[in-house]
Formats: structure tokens, C-alpha cells, sequence
């Protein structure tokens, strides 16, 4: 490898500044679409509306940066707005003919994400369509998964090892009496890779297994939590549902139809390294030339997931920079109140949630940063975010 390899690799980790703050400058902006997104969610607003507004807002504050860069950056949605209710597991980003509504009580899973030239910054929050705190089964699924991620926060750090986490998200969620959805991966990132083969599963079964690996500083991944009030075990219940897509850039099978062709050549040009809507593709020629796309390996499909009707589905899903000074999550949103019926008496949990995010410095902070962990442990029960942001201050 030359020289000149060698620094462009260098730079294309958190080693860089110019690549953490391309990290930060996504996140900023899809912190702040999510913020739009929630504002539009409202009882008898089109689920489509909301997503293309979600969607285009990302693309407008993305397009205003970097125009006057030497080279070309690329920059803008990193994964299309999805807005899944009640027990719809997540990836509902419906296309434009469709009218699903929003009602009064409906519990909303918002998922999106926006990336600078590569550097991707993934969220998705969990929100219920009510006044006054949350109370019943509807707190304790959106408990569970909050604190499920507040506690592999802190487990996903340098030195740890992957597995140890999906067993820490599965004893919390018992601790709720939810269960964490099964075939959800939490991935690493890297530029232009939304979906790195370093992950770790949130729950392990049989049928899912992933390589045991240990997280390393300088690296950067989505944490992502899905918790139900169900069995864990969603079903598939109509595959004309399914619009966001990924690109699979190692398939070269030869399309047959035109308009197959015509679709991935659209694709390619637009979408070479992201997950798409349909809806961005023109749609009479989509519907063709999908189909053959999917069948035949050139499109990873998103599909929508169901849990059985009266199931309550929550997610919660951040990207963490594991800096060289602790850990720094850079996506969220504060949490609605909540009231579960459950509170987390375990002493392994609460030792979770006490440990600190950042390195402590120096002697005499270190008394003080117990006391924010401590109070931090308290609070993640009935009010969840707190851990967060005091472990954080």
C-alpha cells in the first residue's frame, strides 16, 4: 500500500476531526428531522405526508453544505423516514397512492437517517399519540427498550465483546416483562457502509447467528432496539408492503426485463451505497422492475414486520462514536413521561446503568461522576432518558 493509501485510509476513521464532525453535522441534522417529523404527528395526518416531510427536510439542509467543496460530496438521506405504528415492527414507509392515517393512542416508531459524504447518523424513536404521561404495557415496552439501549451504551465500548451485550438487552428487557424482536442487528459503520459485518444481535436464536467480536476505539455504530409486549417473533403478512431497499453491490446477475434495467441503472446512479423509497424511483417502471431486482439478489429488501394485533412494538435506535475519551452518542430524543408497571430492582442492571460514559479525569472528579451515575440508575426506571443525559453532563 503507498503512502497516499495509507493516510486516505487513516482518514476515513474518527481519527480524523474532519470526519467526526461529518458524523456530528449528519447527526445534527436528522436530530433535527426527527424534531419535524414529531411536530407533523398528528391524529388524522397521512403516514406518507409525514415521511416525504421527514425525508425532504434532510435533503434540504444537506444540500445547503459543502456546495463549494473542490470535490463532490455526497450528502443526504441515509435511510428513507419509516413511520411504523402500534404492532407494525418497523421499515413502514408507504408509497404515495397510500392513506393510511394516524389515530389518536397510536404508538409511532420514527426511523431515519442522513449522512455527509459517507458518515452516516441513524436514530429512531418511539412516540405515543397522547396527552399526559404514557401508563400500562404501551411505558413498559417503551421502558424496556430505552433502558435496553442505555445499558448497551455502555457495554458497546473498547475492549468489550459483542455477545456479552445481547445478553445484558435480553435480561432487561425479562426485567419488563417485553421481549426483544427477534433478526434486529446492531451494526458497526464506516463510510458509505450503513450495515458493517461487525454487529451484534439485540436477541440470539437459532436461526440468527453473528461472529463474536470485540468492539475497538476509533469505530462507530447503531444501536438498534426493538422491544414488544408480544412474543418477539414477527411475521411477514404481505410483501407488496415492502418499498425501502438497499443496493447489494456484489450481485451481477443480468436483468432480463427493460424494465428491470432501466430501474437499477436509476438505482446505481442515485442510490449506489443507501437504502431507498420506492417512492424516489418513477413509479409505473418500480413496480416492473422491483420484482426482478429482488428476486434475483441486486436489492436487499426492508421488509414491514408484524407482532400480532394488541402488541405494542418500541424502538430505540442511536449512533455511537467510540472516541478515544468514552463513549459519544450523538443521536436522540428526549422520551415522552412514562409509567411503567415495572420498575428494575436488579442489582446487575443497575450496575450497568451506573457505569460512566466518558473517561473520568483527573483525581477529584471522580467522586462527583459516580454521584451522576448513581443518580442516573435511580431515575432510568421511571424516566428513562435521564440516564442519559445526567451520565452524559
Amino acid at each position: 500500500m503507498s503512502s497516499d493509501d495509507e493516510r486516505d485510509e487513516k482518514e476515513l476513521d474518527l481519527t480524523s476531526p474532519e470526519v467526526v464532525t461529518k458524523y456530528k453535522s449528519a447527526a445534527e441534522i436528522v436530530n433535527k428531522a426527527l424534531q419535524v417529523v414529531l411536530s407533523e404527528c398528528k391524529p388524522k395526518a397521512k403516514i406518507v405526508d409525514i415521511c416525504e416531510k421527514g425525508d425532504a427536510f434532510i435533503k434540504e439542509q444537506t444540500g445547503s453544505m459543502y456546495k463549494n467543496a473542490k470535490k463532490k460530496i455526497d450528502r443526504g438521506v441515509a435511510f428513507p423516514t419509516c413511520v411504523s405504528v402500534n404492532n407494525t415492527v418497523g421499515h413502514f414507509s408507504p408509497l404515495a397512492s397510500d392513506e393510511t392515517l394516524l389515530e389518536e393512542g397510536d404508538m409511532l416508531k420514527i426511523d431515519m437517517g442522513c449522512h455527509i459524504d459517507g458518515f452516516i447518523a441513524l436514530v429512531a424513536h418511539t412516540h405515543v399519540l397522547q396527552e399526559g404521561p404514557v401508563t400500562g404495557r404501551k411505558a413498559d415496552v417503551i421502558a424496556a427498550a430505552n433502558t435496553a439501549a442505555e445499558v448497551a451504551l455502555r457495554l458497546v465500548r473498547p475492549g468489550k465483546k459483542n455477545h456479552a451485550v445481547t445478553e445484558a438487552i435480553q435480561k432487561v428487557a425479562e426485567a419488563y416483562d417485553c421481549k426483544i424482536v427477534e433478526g434486529v442487528i446492531s451494526h458497526q459503520m464506516k463510510q458509505n457502509v450503513i450495515d458493517g459485518s461487525k454487529c451484534f444481535l439485540s436477541v440470539s436464536t437459532p436461526e440468527t447467528r453473528v461472529d463474536d467480536a470485540e468492539f475497538l476505539e476509533n469505530e462507530v455504530y447503531a444501536i438498534d432496539i426493538v422491544a414488544s409486549t408480544g412474543d418477539g417473533k414477527p411475521k411477514l403478512l404481505d410483501e407488496k408492503q415492502t418499498t425501502v431497499y438497499k443496493k447489494d453491490a456484489d450481485v451481477n446477475y443480468q436483468l432480463k426485463m427493460k424494465a428491470s434495467r432501466f430501474i437499477f441503472s436509476e438505482i446505481k446512479e442515485n442510490f449506489p451505497h443507501m437504502p431507498f423509497t420506492a417512492r424516489s424511483l418513477e413509479e409505473k417502471r418500480a413496480r416492473l422492475g422491483l420484482v426482478e431486482c429482488v428476486n434475483h439478489g441486486h436489492l436487499l429488501p426492508y421488509p414491514v414486520l408484524y407482532e400480532k394485533p394488541g402488541d405494542f412494538v418500541a424502538q430505540i435506535k442511536f449512533t455511537v462514536l467510540l472516541m478515544p475519551n468514552g463513549s459519544d452518542r450523538i443521536t436522540s430524543h428526549s422520551l415522552q413521561e412514562l409509567q411503567p408497571t415495572k420498575t428494575v430492582d436488579d442489582p446487575e442492571i443497575k450496575g450497568w446503568l451506573a457505569l460512566a460514559i466518558k473517561k473520568k479525569k483527573g483525581g477529584g472528579k471522580k467522586k462527583k461522576a459516580k454521584k451522576a451515575g448513581e443518580k442516573g440508575e435511580t431515575s432510568t426506571e421511571a424516566e428513562p432518558m435521564e440516564t442519559s443525559s445526567n451520565a452524559q453532563e
